[in-house]
């Protein structure tokens, strides 16, 4: 509904109501899109994503998660970094190789805040549920570290980053925030099992998401899988160790409702983020181009893996369909793109960015359930609650 009523606003709002959009405009300009979503509402909806994540489901499927987390986003990446640098010059813009491949950085990976509202009205077998939730929530890490790393090299002509920096700052940020959110997870419930008092627990949670967030931050790890580690800890040893049923029933039904509200002020400010783009109309033929690049890469990205990597069961052709469609673009692409600072570059990034996670949200997500109804999958649906 936002996304409409932006749209509606960004064409028809200056003759209509001119003053108050006016206002609007300068209102939305001046909010902080990336630090409002990277430095706190990723922080909460990840945690509240992953703590109601079944540790045993997401251990059956972690070798379809950790590859679709990582060497998806990888390929992806360079897929579209390439058929962007050729594709660009035939509509007469010019975007650097290493733009190209930013944006590729920015755009692959899949959200989990859109990803799990989707996938809650969609029926999918509990399998695939899980390797689209598990990559979800742990491809951001190496995604943002791949941004990092293009956006450093953007700003210098010398090559001053090492294969060797590279691969220490992915080790650094992952190893880092996992090791981080699994010592805080385990933390918190050890504390939550002496208490059993459901408004102290509520109140440790809250404390592990702000106060993990603060710590990697400080020390240069990744937050996002702090969170992810932390919540996949306390949803199932913390509930399962040291949670009476009415600890656990309040500690569910609060951060279900917390994920619910976040989420609709997420895609209000998705929606609205509509309106900084100055001269919507300059590059929207290259915007609906580089959606299908972006569906290409994400095809090439599952394809590839499932033809050189052992899975088992092996993933048929209905999963990889589902795995395509169903990886949905999200704030976490438009909190990076909007961190570029490049003028030159930076308002065909995020028409380009905008379009497609618009794209994404409302083609892909209000069709991703009748579609998976359509494709044959190898089991029906079943989401047992993690214990």
């Amino acid at each position: 509904m936002a996304i409409i009523v932006s749209i509606i606003i960004r064409f028809a709002g200056g003759s209509i109501f001119p003053e108050t959009t006016k206002k609007l405009f300068t209102l939305i300009s001046e909010l902080d899109f990336t630090e409002v979503l990277m430095g706190a509402m990723l922080n909460f909806l990840l945690f509240a994503g992953a703590i109601h994540v079944n540790f045993i489901d997401l251990r059956k499927q972690k070798l379809p998660v950790l590859t679709f987390s990582t060497i998806s986003v990888i390929i992806s990446t360079f897929v579209i970094g390439f058929s962007l640098s050729y594709i660009t010059p035939i509509f007469g813009i010019k975007l650097p190789f290493l733009y190209c491949l930013l944006f590729g950085a920015l755009i692959s990976p899949t959200d989990p805040i859109a990803v799990l509202g989707i996938l809650k009205k969609a029926n999918v077998s509990k399998s695939l549920e899980t390797k689209i939730t598990g990559e979800s929530l742990f491809n951001d890490g190496i995604a943002v570290v791949l941004f990092a790393v293009i956006l450093q090299l953007t700003h210098t002509s010398e090559a001053a980053i090492s294969f060797g920096s590279i691969s220490w700052l992915l080790a650094k940020e992952a190893l880092g925030g996992l090791l981080l959110g699994v010592l805080l997870g385990y933390s918190a419930s050890k504390a939550m099992k002496g208490i059993d008092d459901y408004i102290v627990s509520v109140l440790i949670t809250l404390s592990v998401v702000m106060g993990g967030y603060l710590i990697a931050h400080s020390i240069h790890i990744s937050g996002p899988l702090t969170m992810v580690a932390a919540g996949l800890i306390i949803g199932n040893y913390g509930k399962r160790e040291a949670m009476s049923i009415v600890t656990k029933d309040y500690l569910t039904k609060f951060w279900e409702l917390l994920d619910e509200i976040l989420n609709a002020i997420l895609f209000l400010f998705i929606g609205f983020e509509l309106l900084l783009i100055p001269d919507f109309e300059t590059y929207w033929i290259i915007s609906v181009v580089a959606i299908v690049v972006v569906l290409f890469a994400r095809f090439v990205s599952i394809w590839i893996p499932m033809l050189i990597v052992p899975f088992k069961p092996k993933l048929n052709k209905g999963s990889l369909i589902m795995l395509v469609w169903g990886g949905l673009r999200g704030g976490v692409s438009i909190a990076l793109v909007l961190s570029v600072t490049d003028p030159d570059y930076k308002e065909l990034l995020l028409e380009m960015t905008y379009l497609v996670v618009v794209f994404s949200i409302v083609v892909q997500g209000l069709t991703v359930g009748k579609l998976s109804n359509k494709v044959q999958l190898p089991e029906p649906k079943n989401k047992p609650q993690a214990s």
